[in-house]
């Protein structure tokens, strides 16, 4: 029995395409093709302060121009939070969740890197 591969894109609409991105993008759409698999579009929208409707018109737009086709409709993470509670919850039931009783400077130090744009990554 086979699998078909499957690969994503998974860009946040914080802010223009960068090349990195459309390359990545490029790259799995080669893939996909190369392997008859699936490209599939993944909108990282959980940053409501950063993420813009006009950021992720632009960045469908810059990879249309680019020839990169998605299999329709896009997944967009902020439409899913009752998926996530589930799973959470299913967690939970088995015993697989647990507290972090780490400090908060031990976690800003675990998160000390940085976008571009300056917002914690």
């Amino acid at each position: 029995m086979s699998s078909v591969p499957i690969f994503r894109f998974a860009p946040s609409p914080n802010g223009p395409l960068h090349l990195g991105h459309a390359y990545s993008a490029l790259l799995n759409a080669r893939l996909a093709a190369a392997s008859r698999g699936r490209l599939l579009l993944r909108i990282e929208d959980l940053d409501r302060t950063r993420c813009k409707p006009e950021h992720e018109r632009a960045i469908l737009d810059d990879l249309a121009w680019l020839g990169v086709a998605f299999e329709n409709p896009p997944r967009r993470q902020s439409e899913h939070a009752g998926d996530y509670a589930r799973r959470l919850d299913a967690l939970r039931a088995r015993g697989l969740v647990y507290r972090c009783f780490c400090s908060r400077a031990r976690v800003a130090a675990a998160s000390a890197a940085r976008d571009p744009d300056g917002a914690p990554l």
